[in-house]
């Protein structure tokens, strides 16, 4: 019962530090910015109505059926991975004073990282319900899977944060890298074209593409009014935990060495 207390004390702490990081970078982030957080809002929206404009208009994939909401279901959930893990990748560089300077939990930075993009992707939704209600398309019940997406994007996104985090403690190059592969890999995820435009060596290849498995998902549930079976279930949490527990395990066994990297 006495080591019960300080593990509570303990956790209490920590996550009063993410909650406060979290704030903070609300405040920078929409910092002397006349919208503020209407911006994560306003910029999905604006990013759906370039794309719809482009892939309807130029490149002809207007034949998806309600292609905007096919497009903004794709693009908020990848940003939702896409700045998360961009953002976990430089947390321990950027916070290397505040490491330096006193002893601190260093994980609560990168799962920071996460939980601040999640809140911004909460907001997103907001942009969600506009373009549903504006297409006719009526919320279904199988919008209550939601909280399991979110939890399967959470491990996941924790889990290759965590990762690239402790890889860019070492590597500086990884940082650079990542941007090259967030753009191939957005070319690579069906965001703004049908998969049946990909021939089908490419269609089974996206079974490996977890963000495929993500998206797929989460059309599913707000666009198409589908029930994801047990089987996507299944993969969806497989490929979140496996993804986690790697970058928890690679994380743990480097972190002792950050402060000599940063």
């Amino acid at each position: 019962m006495a080591q019960t207390v300080p593990l509570k004390k303990e956790l209490k702490r920590n996550w009063f530090t993410i909650t406060s990081l979290v704030s903070k970078d609300f405040k920078l982030k929409y910092r002397r910015s006349a919208l503020g957080v209407l911006w994560s809002v306003l910029n999905p929206l604006l990013m759906m109505c370039v794309l719809a404009a482009v892939f309807t208009n130029v490149l002809k994939f207007g034949d998806v059926e309600n292609f905007p909401m096919y497009l903004i279901l794709g693009n908020v959930l990848f940003a939702l991975m896409a700045d998360s893990t961009g953002g976990a990748m430089t947390s321990i560089l950027e916070s290397a004073p505040l490491i330096k300077k006193i002893r601190v939990e260093k994980m609560i930075f990168p799962l920071e990282k996460v939980l601040f993009q999640l809140v911004n992707f909460a907001i997103s939704l907001i942009a969600v319900v506009i373009v549903m209600v504006f297409f006719r398309i009526t919320p279904t019940i199988y919008l209550l899977a939601m909280p399991l997406l979110l939890v399967y994007m959470l491990l996941f996104c924790a889990g290759l944060g965590m990762l690239l985090s402790s890889l860019a403690v070492f590597f500086r190059d990884v940082c650079h890298l990542w941007g090259v592969i967030i753009t191939a890999w957005t070319y690579a995820t069906p965001l703004f074209y049908p998969l049946s435009l990909l021939p089908d060596w490419m269609q089974k290849a996206e079974a490996f593409n977890p963000m495929f498995h993500y998206v797929t998902y989460f059309r599913d549930i707000a666009m198409y009014g589908q029930w994801p079976g047990i089987k996507e279930n299944l993969v969806c949490l497989g490929i979140a935990l496996i993804t986690f527990c790697v970058g928890f395990l690679v994380f743990k066994r480097t972190e002792k060495k950050f402060i000599l990297y940063v």
